[in-house]
């Protein structure tokens, strides 16, 4: 993959994104072996639960190799593009344009520089415990030290979104006639990352400091993130009624899938951890419930946010064109973020409460979509990956 150098005015936060996107997409291959492969002495499929398959010769086999590449594949795409990502950054940073985005709405992409930091965490996380022998052994060492790299992420991410809520509500200077559409979203997307890693080690960790120490933050975070949302929500739609919905913007009408997808995996985490080390009872239907409410609201997000992109040219333009615009890379973590909450769904949702069995007809018939969703998805990501960041010469 040889990469566009040397942007400088000509690059953007939001390319970013593109990174995010190749981390989500390792994590979506990682959900085969999460919830199809058993696990009975961990919480997550590990070294010793996967690699044993491998020495058989079976369709299976063959599926969880497919699974293992594709983690590897993009989980090294996401590490090329955040090194290429921060290099490039630093280059325009000592621009003009720079300095035209610290001053306006857009000040708001540079979350995506913590957004995409959190899921980098997210994806060392899988790849040690897929690929490293034994590592599970000593995760309760691990635990602290990925609680911590989250909090870091999120004192940057509090830093870099507090210079710039400053900076608008001092001087005024916020345009709602360039607001009509989600991007400020982008905030609450960075924040619920935040939420959820954090989560992750509140869950997992059988010391109930560890657990109540990640789980109070994870849940700080979120509350950061739903405060905001409210706000986002309310000013993005104030603007998109009186000015229309700006067109090359129209992507972010689907950014609420990922937060979504984000704070409902968050809120599965912090119910396994009141009951690993709270006493909480376990309640299947709750799991139902709220996997339920979560894959409805996504739904309708993504009809009405299609009807929109579709009824404007949104993909036609940005999409299946060479008209470009780094800002449709934003449309790779709805693709993923559908599918990962898809797959919460089958698990928590059906397969718990006994509505389908694994591997029944049923079963496969609920997992069909979201398998095309994710290879549209990754077909998307080639596609913008060849026109926005590939060097021709």
């Amino acid at each position: 993959m040889n990469l566009k150098h040397n942007l400088k005015e000509g690059y953007s936060p939001l390319y970013f994104l593109a990174s995010l996107g190749a981390g989500g997409l390792s994590v979506s291959f990682f959900m085969y072996l999460m919830f199809m492969i058993k696990h009975p002495k961990t919480p997550m499929s590990t070294y010793s639960d996967i690699f044993p398959i491998l020495s058989e010769v079976t369709v299976v086999s063959f599926l969880v190799l497919v699974a293992l590449l594709g983690i590897l594949f993009f989980a090294f795409v996401h590490f090329k593009l955040l090194i290429w990502n921060i290099k490039e950054y630093s280059l325009f940073k000592n621009t003009s344009s720079y300095t035209d985005l610290k001053n306006s709405n857009n000040e708001v992409q540079l979350m995506a520089m913590p957004l995409t930091m959190a899921m980098s965490i997210n994806v060392c996380f899988i790849l040690g415990a897929v690929f490293v022998p034994g590592l599970w052994s000593i995760v309760e060492y691990l635990f602290p030290f990925a609680t911590i790299a989250f909090l870091l992420v999120g004192l940057y991410a509090l830093k870099l979104y507090g210079s710039y809520v400053s900076r608008v509500l001092i001087g005024g200077t916020f345009d709602f006639e360039k607001n009509s559409n989600f991007s400020q979203m982008l905030a609450v997307f960075a924040f619920s990352m935040i939420s959820v890693g954090l989560a992750a080690p509140g869950a997992m960790s059988h010391y109930v400091g560890v657990s109540a120490f990640a789980l109070f933050f994870s849940i700080l975070f979120m509350m950061i993130s739903i405060i905001l949302l409210v706000i986002t929500l309310v000013i993005g739609f104030k603007s998109m009624l009186r000015y229309g919905v700006s067109g090359e913007s129209a992507g972010t009408l689907w950014m609420l899938i990922p937060i979504l997808t984000l704070l409902g995996i968050a809120l599965v985490r912090i119910s396994f951890g009141l009951i690993h080390n709270f006493q909480q009872e376990a309640s299947p239907s709750y799991l139902f419930m709220l996997t339920s409410a979560i894959l409805s609201a996504q739904i309708i997000v993504g009809f009405f946010g299609y009807m929109i992109m579709k009824k404007i040219g949104y993909f036609s333009k940005f999409v299946k064109s060479n008209v470009k615009s780094v800002g449709a890379l934003g449309l790779i973590c709805p693709g993923v973020a559908f599918f990962v909450f898809g797959m919460f769904f089958i698990f928590f949702g059906l397969l718990k409460n006994n509505v389908v069995e694994i591997f029944s007809l049923g079963y496969f018939i609920v997992l069909a979509p979201l398998v095309l969703i994710q290879l549209k998805t990754i077909q998307v990501f080639f596609n913008l990956s060849k026109k926005l960041l590939i060097s021709k010469s």
